[in-house]
C-alpha cells in the first residue's frame, strides 16, 4: 500500500478566512480523497499559522492578546473547513507550544550546527503585509504588488539563514540533477519561474526578529533577545506535526512517503528554495512535490473590501443551504490546477441550474422514476461493448486524478452525464414494455452508478445520495476514509448483488 502525505500552506488567522482558503483546502481535499479512494494511505495536514508582526499588532488594536485573538479567529476557519467537507487528519497551530514548539527549536539548533545561520545587523524593506524583509526587486515602483503599501525600512540584528550558500544545490534539485532526490514542482511552469529566481542569485533570509519588535512567537532556543520570524516556525510545521525530533516522533508518513505540498502561487518560492534548503541542512529528506494553485478573482478583478467585490464563503454556502458540493464543484469544474480563477455570482448559478441541477440531478430523477414504474427492478445485461467503454474511461478518469488535472476528470464525468441525457431523449425508454424497457433503463442506471464514483472526490455528499438512491449496496460506507473503489466497482455490471433502485428525491434544489 503506498503512503501520501498531503499537506496545505498553515492560514493566517489574523482574520476570518476567505475564498482564497477555500480554493486550496478544496483542491488538496479532492487530492487527498482521491489517494483514499485508489486504496493509499493517506494523511492529510492543514492548520494555522499563528505568529508574527500582523498577529501582534492586530490584537494590540483590538486591546486582545494575540493568544485570544488567535483562538477566536482560528475556530472560525475549523467550522468552515468542516462546513466544507475538508476530510483533513491533523490540524497543526504553530502557538502549540507541546505539539509544534519541541520540533522548531531543534531544528533550528541542527540549522546552528550545520553553520546555516548567522547574526547579523540589516537593513531593509520590510513588508508587515508579507511577514518578510523585500528586496527592490520584488516591488513595483517601490510598492508590494500583494499589499499595494510601500514597505516600511527597518535597521535591526537578525539571524539569518545562509542561503545563497546552497545555491548550486538548490538548481541541482529542481533541474532533477541531484543524486536521489528530485522535487517536482507542478505545473512545470512554475519550476522554470524558480529557476529563474536562482539564475538571479539568491541571497540569505532573515530567520529572526529583535524580541524588542516582536514578541509573539517561538523564542530562538540559543538568544533570549531574538524571536523566530515566519519561516523556520511556520514551514516546520509540515514535519512538526510528526513529531519529529522529538520522543513521539513518528516518520512514516515522510521517509516512507510521497509528500506532496499543496500551496498558492504567491509563496511557491519559499517551498522551492528555502524549505528544501532547511531540510538538507537539518539531515532531513526533502518532499517529492510542490502542488501550486493561482489566485482567485472576484467578477475579473482581485477581490477589494473597497470595491464590494469580496465574496464570503459563508454567503457561498448560505446560498446552496450550507450544501458545500456546489461550491466544491464550481472551483473543480471551473479552475485547472495552476491556473488563475473567476468566482462570478452569475457563472456559479448558471453553473449550478445546467450541469447540476438540470443535467445531473434531473438525469437521475428520470431514471429512477421509470424504473419504479416497472417495480423498481434493476437488470444489467452483460454487455462487452459497454465493459469495454467502462474500463477505458476509468482509465482515463485515474490517469487525469493523478496527474492533478481536476478539471479534465470532472469534465469527463459531466460529459458521461450529457452523452446520457441526449441517449434517453433518443431511445425514448417510456415508450418501451417490458424486460426491453428495464434493461435499457438499468444500463442508465448503471452509468449513473459511475457517474457517482467519479465524483466522489469532488462531491462526496452528493455521490453518496446519487448512489442511496440508485439503491446500491455499498452507499452507506462511501464517505468512510477506509473507502476504495475496486476493480468490481469500476466494472459495468459489477454489483451483482444490486436487484432495485431506491426512491428518488430532488438531488439539487431550485435557488431562490
Amino acid at each position: 500500500m503506498s503512503r501520501q502525505y498531503v499537506t496545505t500552506a498553515i492560514d493566517y488567522p489574523n482574520a476570518a478566512p476567505h475564498m482564497g482558503h477555500v480554493l486550496e483546502k478544496v483542491l488538496a481535499d479532492v487530492m487527498a480523497r482521491w489517494f483514499r479512494l485508489r486504496g493509499d494511505a493517506v494523511r492529510f495536514q492543514i492548520g494555522t499559522d499563528e505568529h508574527g508582526t500582523k498577529i501582534q499588532r492586530t490584537a494590540e488594536k483590538e486591546r486582545v492578546t494575540p493568544q485570544d485573538l488567535v483562538d477566536k479567529n482560528v475556530e472560525l476557519f475549523e467550522t468552515l473547513y468542516t462546513e466544507l467537507n475538508i476530510s483533513y487528519d491533523m490540524f497543526i497551530r504553530t502557538s502549540d507550544q507541546k505539539q509544534h514548539w519541541p520540533t522548531v527549536q531543534a531544528l533550528w539548533t541542527k540549522l546552528e550546527e550545520a553553520k546555516m545561520l548567522e547574526k547579523r545587523s540589516y537593513t531593509g524593506l520590510y513588508c508587515s503585509g508579507c511577514e518578510r524583509f523585500m528586496t527592490e526587486r520584488d516591488l513595483e515602483d517601490g510598492i508590494c504588488p500583494n499589499h499595494k503599501v510601500a514597505p516600511e525600512e527597518v535597521t535591526e540584528e537578525n539571524f539569518f539563514f545562509l542561503m545563497s550558500k546552497d545555491t548550486q544545490n538548490l538548481k541541482k534539485l529542481l533541474t532533477a540533477d541531484w543524486d536521489g532526490e528530485t522535487y517536482r514542482i507542478i505545473p512545470s511552469s512554475r519550476e522554470k519561474e524558480t529557476l529563474s529566481l536562482i539564475e538571479q542569485g539568491l541571497e540569505d533570509v532573515s530567520f529572526s526578529r529583535p524580541r524588542s519588535s516582536l514578541t509573539w512567537g517561538v523564542p530562538v532556543p540559543s538568544n533570549d533577545n531574538q524571536t523566530m520570524y515566519v519561516w523556520c516556525d511556520a514551514l516546520t510545521n509540515y514535519i512538526s506535526g510528526l513529531g519529529f525530533f522529538t520522543d513521539h516522533e513518528d516518520k512514516s508518513f515522510w521517509d516512507d512517503a510521497t509528500v506532496t505540498h499543496v500551496i498558492g502561487k504567491d509563496i511557491a518560492r519559499f517551498h522551492a528554495l528555502i524549505w528544501p534548503s532547511m531540510l538538507r541542512a537539518a539531515g532531513v529528506r526533502i518532499p517529492d512535490q510542490l502542488l501550486i494553485h493561482g489566485f482567485l478573482t472576484s467578477e475579473g478583478g482581485k477581490m477589494s473590501k473597497s470595491l464590494g467585490n469580496v465574496v464570503k464563503p459563508s454567503d457561498v454556502l448560505e446560498k446552496f443551504a450550507g450544501n458545500p458540493d456546489p461550491i466544491r464543484f464550481f472551483l473543480s469544474h471551473e479552475i485547472p490546477v495552476g491556473n488563475d480563477g473567476d468566482f462570478s455570482w452569475d457563472r456559479f448559478e448558471k453553473l449550478y441550474d445546467a450541469k447540476l441541477r438540470n443535467a445531473m440531478g434531473n438525469l437521475l430523477n428520470r431514471v429512477l422514476v421509470l424504473l419504479q414504474k416497472e417495480g423498481g427492478e434493476v437488470t444489467v445485461p452483460d454487455s462487452p461493448s459497454d465493459k469495454e467503454q467502462a474500463a477505458e474511461g476509468w482509465k482515463e478518469f485515474a490517469a487525469s486524478m493523478d496527474a492533478f488535472d481536476i478539471h479534465s476528470s470532472v469534465a469527463q464525468a459531466m460529459k458521461l452525464v450529457d452523452v446520457l441525457n441526449a441517449a434517453i431523449d433518443t431511445t425514448k425508454p417510456w415508450t418501451l414494455e417490458g424486460e426491453e424497457k428495464v434493461v435499457l433503463l438499468s444500463r442508465f442506471a448503471e452509468s449513473l452508478r459511475h457517474i457517482a464514483l467519479m465524483l466522489l472526490p469532488i462531491m462526496p455528499d452528493t455521490a453518496k445520495r446519487m448512489t442511496e438512491q440508485l439503491g446500491v449496496s455499498y452507499a452507506d460506507s462511501m464517505t468512510d476514509k477506509d473507502f476504495v473503489i475496486t476493480e468490481q466497482m469500476q466494472q459495468f455490471g459489477g454489483q451483482n448483488d444490486w436487484k432495485a433502485v431506491g426512491e428518488p428525491s430532488i438531488l439539487f434544489a431550485p435557488l431562490t
